[in-house]
């Protein structure tokens, strides 16, 4: 079901959207995600390669995988074609084990362009409360 865009008149600053709370990810999900995105670096699968070349204790998460968790977070709340502009900044990798969870805050209302937006900011962290990526988000509003 595609969400409904956001009534501008019923949003607040400060208001959080339903947060996105994943399972531990897997090695099977790393996997899956190199045939996915054509990412095939041994970085994120081999664990020999982790740990010899690039001196790890295991294979880290893709960061596009990361950033596509927490592009949930917005989708699950707006349609696709609201969405005026997305970015992150990656804070710290994000290893097999981990529960990630993804929340989204509205930090700002205003117009641009003809149209009511609110910018918000998110965020995606594991169980410990360590910030895996930042972000910001400018969605279009009704």
């Amino acid at each position: 079901m595609t969400p409904q865009t956001p009534r501008f008149d019923a949003l607040h600053v400060g208001q959080e959207l339903p947060a996105l709370e994943l399972p531990p990810l897997t090695r099977h999900t790393l996997a899956l995600y190199c045939g996915a995105s054509g990412d095939h670096n041994p970085i994120h699968v081999d664990i020999d390669f982790a740990q010899g070349s690039a001196g790890l204790p295991d294979v880290i998460a893709h960061g596009m995988l990361g950033m596509a968790w927490m592009a949930r977070v917005l989708t699950n709340w707006a349609p696709q074609s609201a969405l005026r502009g997305y970015g992150v900044r990656f804070a710290a990798m994000t290893r097999p084990g981990e529960a990630i969870t993804c929340t989204a805050r509205v930090d700002e209302k205003f117009e641009a362009g003809g149209e009511k937006r609110v910018r918000l900011t998110l965020t995606s962290r594991n169980a410990a409360g360590e910030i895996k990526l930042t972000g910001l988000a400018e969605v279009a509003c009704t």
